[in-house]
């Protein structure tokens, strides 16, 4: 539900218009706000997981998600709707670390991997197809009011989920309580708002305005690193552990390869909407399909790959990743080249294949970037991957979209050329996900016969030791 509300509104957004009588751009802060509190949230929130309880966390932020997402639903003006965007972004931040936090905290070994392959499964299937549920959700309920129900559909399933959840998920010891970071937070935090605000509010000029922003963003972010490590000299609990970067094998190339395989990924799906609806005309429900092939093939890969990781490590990251640039290639030159009203089905293959070798990335990355990562810290370090993984989906959004309506406008509406291009890019951005991929699988086995990695689950004083592996 989360991921898939990142998505979903995008469709919805022409009936939201219409529905609220609300200006463009107080019905893009719908669809950004929510992604920007979405990215605020993680690495708190992940951090405050490791220290009360993982459940605890998952169930409060579930709840408050499906409470906010009612609230949205009901919402009788835009700036109310906007303010419950904001919450449910919150809670979706809220919730989203948790979920590697306990895979991580239940799991070991395959059983690991294969866990992680279901969780990717679901990132692929519920980023790829919200533009089709939206496009059925409004199909059935009606053009007026049908963006409400975008939101109302979250609460049974919520609801259902909610039960489940008390159900299933087992009680764990939390972590100690120690202190709040609070200044972490404050900087942390400003420097992700000072990064994000440009980027979401691309399409209202916000890269021309906002520039400076990125300037402040990266001096919070440092003072961020100086402050994080003064807890550490002082032996007192960071809000993220700055070890994990230096000092925890594959984590930060992981983190890396993430954010720079999301900007292609991410991108993508805003690029093809506008071709499909805007330059041929397609209905939200034919463009959602269009796409479709790209999820399924995610989807089915990414199970498969949660029992291929154990056995083979990076490399399957590297093959994925391969099949990713090959497939985004063939779709930019096969929507460049055939005639429009083919287009749709002409993507099917290409897609497919693109989608095969996605499902073999974000999961295996997830396992091989965790795998080394302390217990008790799974939740802040969960929270820091998807945090990346935010900025990247933010730059890769307004990034692309951007070279769509540049190309555009310089080749005389050429609708084919503009798609081409942004989708050629995603595969560059790709293509810099596998270089690091490479890398770190080569490193992978250099060191195969040596020491290792830290055991994840090993007590504290190994872990100090960890950049000895």
């Amino acid at each position: 539900m989360s991921l898939l509300d990142v998505s979903i509104v995008s469709v919805a957004l022409p009936s939201l218009q219409e529905g609220l009588g609300t200006t463009p751009a107080g019905a893009q802060w719908v669809v950004s706000g929510y992604a920007l509190a979405f990215g605020l949230a993680l690495v708190p929130a992940g951090r405050l997981g490791d220290a009360i309880g993982r459940r605890r966390m998952f169930l409060g932020a579930l709840g408050a998600f499906v409470l906010f997402s009612g609230l949205a639903g009901a919402a009788p003006t835009t700036e109310l709707l906007i303010v419950a965007r904001l919450l449910q972004g919150l809670a979706a931040g809220a919730l989203a670390p948790q979920n590697s936090a306990l895979i991580q905290q239940l799991f070991s070994g395959a059983e690991r991997g294969r866990a992680f392959g279901f969780f990717g499964a679901t990132v692929g299937i519920s980023t790829a197809v919200g533009p089709v549920v939206g496009g059925v959700i409004l199909a059935l309920a009606g053009e007026a009011e049908g963006w409400r129900w975008i939101f109302f559909v979250n609460l049974p399933i919520g609801v259902v989920a909610l039960v489940l959840a008390a159900r299933l998920i087992p009680r764990t010891e939390p972590g100690p309580r120690g202190h709040v970071d609070l200044v972490g937070v404050g900087l942390l935090g400003g420097g992700v708002l000072a990064f994000l605000l440009p980027l979401v509010e691309a399409e209202a000029d916000g890269l021309r305005r906002l520039w400076w922003l990125f300037g402040v963003g990266a001096v919070l972010l440092a003072g961020f690193v100086r402050w994080e490590r003064r807890l550490i000299d002082r032996d007192r609990e960071p809000l993220l552990d700055i070890r994990l970067l230096t000092h925890t094998a594959g984590y930060a190339s992981g983190a890396a390869l993430g954010t720079a395989y999301i900007v292609g990924f991410s991108g993508i799906w805003l690029v093809l909407a506008l071709f499909f609806q805007t330059g041929l005309g397609y209905t939200p429900l034919q463009s959602g399909l269009a796409v479709t092939p790209f999820a399924l093939g995610s989807a089915a890969s990414a199970v498969i790959g949660g029992r291929l990781v154990a056995r083979l490590g990076r490399l399957l990251t590297v093959l994925g990743l391969s099949l990713v640039v090959v497939g985004l290639g063939a779709t930019a030159l096969v929507l460049l080249l055939v005639d429009p009203t083919v287009a749709g089905v002409a993507g099917i293959a290409p897609l497919l294949v693109a989608g095969i070798g996605g499902g073999w990335v974000i999961p295996p990355n997830t396992t091989m970037t965790l795998r080394c990562v302390p217990v008790r810290m799974a939740g802040s370090a969960g929270g820091a991957l998807q945090t990346g993984q935010r900025i990247g989906s933010a730059i890769g959004t307004a990034g692309l979209a951007g070279l769509f309506y540049a190309v555009l406008a310089a080749s005389s509406q050429n609708q084919q050329a503009a798609v081409a291009a942004a989708i050629g890019a995603a595969a560059a951005a790709v293509v810099v996900a596998l270089a690091v991929a490479v890398v770190e699988w080569r490193r992978d086995r250099r060191t195969a016969d040596g020491a290792g990695g830290p055991d994840p689950d090993a007590p504290d004083h190994v872990y100090a030791h960890a950049h000895q592996h």
